[in-house]
């Protein structure tokens, strides 16, 4: 191969400017450890910092400006973020408002209440966690077997069809219920609305369908009733949350605490007005505030805690909540007939439409409509946590889905990949819908040899090797990477005559980013390349 580039090759070399992105280096201790061996978990969540978890700080550090922006862009009043790492909290803020409006045409309140870390939020359907692990502390008490059928322990729901549905298939959402009803609107108090619940018929054959239903987790809620002989709040308050320690955690919060409270919806059409300190879903509000769906009301600290006592086995601060085999049992993909809707036992699965690049077959966490949302990592044992109040004053905003996708995401880029102090490697970047590209010039050369490190959404998004003998017409790939690979791979591969270009090029669909690709230590007949310039879309990182 010639040393020299030729006129053509600097010229496409020289397309766009070298944008660089230079990383602190991690202490030596971490900075060469695979994106799937984190440090031990501490017992208890503390407060830490990237360094002291091993992390890149600059990720972090640009969340707040990603938080900003969606305040001033109206996406949500108020946000709160929480990260940790191996129980380091490496990141919580405050962003916003916590109550701003009086009414749904935005009139400003004169005193509003600002955002803080301490804010409690009404967590909507991310409460539906907490009656599964409710019901899981019964079970590993022997009051059920996951496929019993319901109507076995409760006599009312052996009506219009249901008599086979089990209790598996209530909290994999497959039981057949359709997703929602207005129980609000039904006459009668707390006990009348659950047994129409009960009563309620299928709209499809058990086993059959995955449809998320709040059905599924109010009779979920009904049976832990049953078995603990107190209400759903009662028991876990006494068996979860008290021995957590998740103080700021609750049903039906006093109003002694309504300025730590942020505001949802308002809602005068059903004699509401602006709730605030009071459950934002009326089906849960119908129910005096204690749902298996909805209800509680949480923290980011808090919900924290849960989540640390998942990556912990089940224990957090001494108490053991489950044992190690039910949290794997939670977590493990019970509808491997429904691709896409990978589920366990109440938590959702590996779902990058809101855990992004955390995202992959040991990830889990769920998801709340007034705009919350909790995301696991076991592998990096990692937690994203993103609390908002975007249903104040209305419903009728912007999904949220983008802004748990960018904060995700930044959690997991400040998770560096396997290199060592001092390494470069080029990485394609991240983004929905991009055609990233690095061209090199290897003239004359027969082979081509690089290691590439990669975690892209599977089957959707590629990274793709070609050639051209002119710069402007391209080779069907020589090789194409999907999926996740475990180590860096070294690859060679034998260059078409004529050779004159190789050009590395990465292609994402419309959603979903995984960790993305990387590249290092290019040659050409095991002469080493050095790329003077690139595509602007691509980032020379230095870790």
């Amino acid at each position: 191969m010639k040393k020299g580039l030729s006129l053509k090759a600097a010229a496409i070399a020289a397309i766009v400017l070298v944008l660089p992105l230079s990383h602190p280096t991690p202490t030596a201790a971490t900075s060469v450890k695979q994106w799937d061996s984190p440090t031990p978990l501490s017992s208890v969540l503390h407060k830490g910092s990237a360094q002291s978890s091993g992390l890149i700080k600059e990720p972090l550090e640009q969340i707040d400006g990603l938080m900003n922006t969606a305040v001033e862009n109206g996406t949500a009043p108020g946000i709160v973020t929480f990260a940790t790492k191996s129980g380091h909290i490496v990141k919580h803020d405050a962003y916003g408002y916590a109550a701003l409006y009086k009414d749904d045409k935005r009139t400003e309140m004169e005193n509003p209440v600002a955002m803080t870390k301490e804010t409690i939020f009404d967590i909507a359907s991310i409460s539906k966690i907490f009656t599964t692990t409710a019901a899981m502390i019964l079970y590993e008490d022997g009051f059920f077997q996951l496929d019993d059928p319901v109507s076995m322990h409760l006599t009312a729901f052996a009506e219009n069809g249901k008599e086979d549905v089990t209790i598996r298939q209530l909290m994999t959402h497959t039981s057949g219920f359709t997703s929602w009803v207005p129980i609000y609107q039904q006459k009668g108090g707390r006990e009348e609305r659950i047994d129409y619940v009960l009563n309620y018929p299928l709209s499809n054959s058990p086993g059959t369908t995955y449809k998320y239903s709040d059905l599924n987790l109010i009779t979920l809620g009904a049976l832990v009733e049953k078995f603990s002989g107190m209400r759903l709040d009662e028991f876990i308050s006494k068996e979860l949350t008290g021995p957590l320690g998740m103080k700021d955690t609750m049903y039906n919060p006093p109003a002694s605490l309504k300025h730590r409270i942020a505001a949802t919806e308002y809602q005068p059409a059903i004699g509401r007005g602006m709730v605030w300190g009071e459950v934002h879903d009326e089906n849960a509000w119908s129910l005096d505030g204690v749902a298996g769906h909805a209800g509680v009301f949480s923290t980011a600290l808090d919900l924290g805690k849960l989540a640390h006592m998942f990556l912990n086995d089940g224990k957090y601060a001494g108490q053991q909540i489950l044992k190690k085999e039910t949290v794997r049992m939670l977590e493990t993909n019970q509808l491997p007939e429904f691709p896409g809707s990978d589920h366990g036992l109440g938590w959702e699965l590996n779902q990058g439409g809101y855990m992004d690049a955390l995202s992959d077959s040991t990830s889990f966490g769920h998801t709340g409509y007034t705009g919350t949302s909790i995301v696991i990592n076991r592998a990096n044992h990692t937690t994203a946590i993103l609390l908002t109040n975007r249903v104040h004053p209305t419903r009728a905003t912007v999904s949220t889905n983008f802004i748990r996708r960018d904060f995700a995401r930044k959690v997991a880029d400040a998770i560096a990949i396997p290199i060592k102090n001092q390494e470069k490697a080029w990485f394609a970047g991240y983004g929905d819908t991009q055609n990233r590209q690095m061209t090199i010039a290897v003239e004359g050369a027969s082979s081509i040899h690089f290691e590439a490190w990669h975690r892209i959404e599977q089957n959707s998004d590629f990274g793709y090797v070609e050639t051209s003998a002119d710069g402007e017409n391209w080779s069907e790939p020589l090789l194409q990477l999907t999926g996740n690979s475990e180590h860096w791979t070294n690859y060679q591969l034998n260059l078409p005559e004529e050779t004159q270009f190789v050009r590395f090029r990465y292609v994402t669909d419309n959603s979903v980013n995984g960790r993305g690709l990387y590249v290092r230590n290019l040659a050409a007949d095991n002469e080493k390349l050095e790329p003077m310039k690139s595509h602007n879309e691509w980032i020379l990182r230095k870790y």
